[in-house]
């Protein structure tokens, strides 16, 4: 677009989400986007398909500002809100579809979205909070198959019918790269999720930043253009670790699963050619521990493993396949990703597989532009000698600034000028970080978050119970599982059993109050709860007894 500028006036050039896709419509305009086994289109198209998504969104009257709620699987519909929404200058705000119906009311609303995009699957969803909504004016529906069922809210039209429809002219215009672009919320904390936004400007710092740590250094797992990148963390978390933005600025191969379903993954595996995701432990549990895997060559891919912790075990069953995988880490504030555990360039050579091992499951080495500290109580930072522990604290140009209207939260995420994470760690000789344990008792779930504060709440209101503790278990398929200790009071012994009280617990999820994977798979009814020497509960006793128990 052609703009009047005075004689010497250079281009203030905004880092803005539409700049990322240049770079592709030069170096690979016919490469290949491929949703599932039902469609496959090209770069030019996406482009096409962005410019009519943001037509239609502006004829639908979504203006700079407005937010527009996505609810969706891994798809080239996701990825087209990725870019469209933000560069028309809205804010697109990826949905946790698995959250309770209480959170979903309260995220959608806290967000201030007024219109939503939603796949055909989540109608029944919808509908149901429908009436709890108080901005939503009208709903896009992604028709995952030809018949859905109706809505109680205007459907404005078929996603694909309308972009057929607009015009596939649309200027996308600079403004400010400090616009808000992104939005999404954590429930990594006790009470309300919180609001975790990103401008433009931060999410291209990271994408360049990412695409260096993950391409550019001679080691194991680089994530290159002539690779088949493939997303199997869902869309709604952090971008999908924003790895789609690196995707397309290289220039990539993009398949998009759709549903998680261990059999058409591996066929998209195998069938594509992927050779680079990213994904939770459980996911890779399910994919290699399917009888299909033993059927499909993987000796190809390289999978990055985060959202918990990747274990050796993993690791090495994962390697046995010819899988390369590696840790990222990072949290929902942090963009996501800010450190990778590659084993550095120099190590290469003296390393045999159980250092690799040993390499791989660490937390990892901090990408460019990111600085990041152990520290004590005080703030002090401690030595890096793999042994001192503290709490492990960020920089980085793109970490987010506040929670959304949350002030008082926002005031305990950044101390002293460093992001504060709430895990706690340790640092090696070598630079590399290993996260060790939590500061704050949230259990940590295939990837999601569950508050401790939230099981003790509901299953306080069981007219039996006199004191909860809600801690988290270690457990090989989930990472982790919540386990509830309860006490019951005197006047109801034996009025309550472990069945009943996990009863209570499952119609408190069918209601919407906990979503449904808090569900605890057990529940201990002791005499007395444990507790310090001031009478708070001792959690730290409880994970030493009960998590050995189990």
């Amino acid at each position: 677009m052609v703009q009047d500028y005075q004689p010497g006036e250079s281009y203030a050039y905004p880092l803005l989400i539409k700049q990322l896709l240049k770079t592709a419509l030069v170096q690979a305009p016919d490469q290949e986007i491929v949703y599932r086994d039902k469609l496959r289109y090209t770069y030019r198209d996406l482009e096409n398909r962005i410019k009519r998504l943001a037509s239609t969104l502006t004829q639908a009257g979504m203006t700079h500002g407005d937010t527009v709620a996505v609810f969706d699987y891994d798809s080239n519909r996701f990825l087209e809100c990725f870019f469209a929404i933000p560069m028309m200058g809205c804010v697109m705000q990826m949905v946790n579809w698995r959250l309770s119906t209480r959170q979903l009311v309260y995220t959608i609303n806290h967000a201030e979205a007024k219109l939503v995009i939603i796949n055909s699957d989540f109608l029944p969803l919808i509908n149901e909070i429908r009436e709890h909504l108080v901005d939503v004016e009208k709903i896009i529906v992604i028709a995952e198959n030809p018949s859905y069922p109706e809505s109680s809210l205007e459907i404005y039209g078929d996603y694909d019918e309308l972009l057929s429809e607009a015009s596939p002219e649309y200027n996308f215009p600079d403004f400010d790269e400090n616009t808000k672009a992104t939005t999404f919320y954590t429930t990594g904390t006790t009470g309300d999720p919180k609001g975790v936004h990103f401008t433009h400007r931060q999410l291209v710092l990271h994408t360049l930043s990412l695409t260096i740590g993950l391409s550019s250094y001679e080691t194991i797992g680089r994530f290159r253009s002539n690779d088949v990148y493939m997303p199997l963390t869902p869309m709604f978390h952090v971008h999908a670790w924003g790895i789609p933005y690196v995707a397309t600025l290289l220039g990539a191969k993009q398949v998009y699963p759709g549903k998680y379903e261990p059999e058409v993954l591996l066929k998209l595996l195998a069938t594509e050619g992927v050779s680079a995701s990213h994904c939770v432990p459980t996911v890779l549990q399910m994919i290699v521990t399917s009888p299909a895997a033993k059927t499909v060559d993987l000796s190809n891919w390289k999978v990055i493993i985060g959202g918990s912790k990747l274990s050796a075990g993993q690791a090495k069953a994962a390697n046995e396949l010819g899988i390369t995988v590696y840790t990222g880490y990072g949290m929902s504030e942090t963009c996501p990703v800010i450190s990778l555990s590659t084993p550095k360039t120099m190590m290469l050579d003296q390393m045999d597989d159980d250092d690799m091992l040993d390499i791989v499951v660490k937390t990892g080495l901090p990408i460019p532009l990111v600085e990041f500290e152990v520290v004590d109580v005080e703030g002090t930072p401690q030595a890096h000698d793999g042994m001192s522990v503290g709490e492990v604290v960020f920089r980085a140009p793109w970490l987010t600034n506040d929670y959304f209207k949350a002030p008082e939260k926002s005031s305990e995420l950044w101390v002293n000028g460093w992001m504060h994470s709430g895990d706690v760690g340790h640092i090696d000789k070598h630079g590399y970080l290993q996260v060790t344990d939590r500061i704050k008792d949230v259990i940590k779930t295939g990837g999601e978050w569950i508050s401790s504060l939230d099981l003790e709440n509901c299953i306080s209101k069981h007219p039996a119970v006199l004191e909860s503790a809600a801690i988290g278990i270690p457990d090989t398929k989930w990472g982790e599982r919540p386990l509830l200790i309860v006490k019951l009071k005197p006047e109801m012994a034996g009025a309550a059993d472990q069945e009943s009280l996990k009863g209570f617990m499952k119609e408190a999820a069918a209601e919407g109050v906990i979503p449904k994977y808090a569900v605890p798979d057990t529940i201990h009814v002791v005499e007395e709860l444990p507790k310090t020497s001031v009478g708070k509960l001792n959690k730290r006793m409880m994970r030493t007894e009960f998590g050995r128990n189990e």
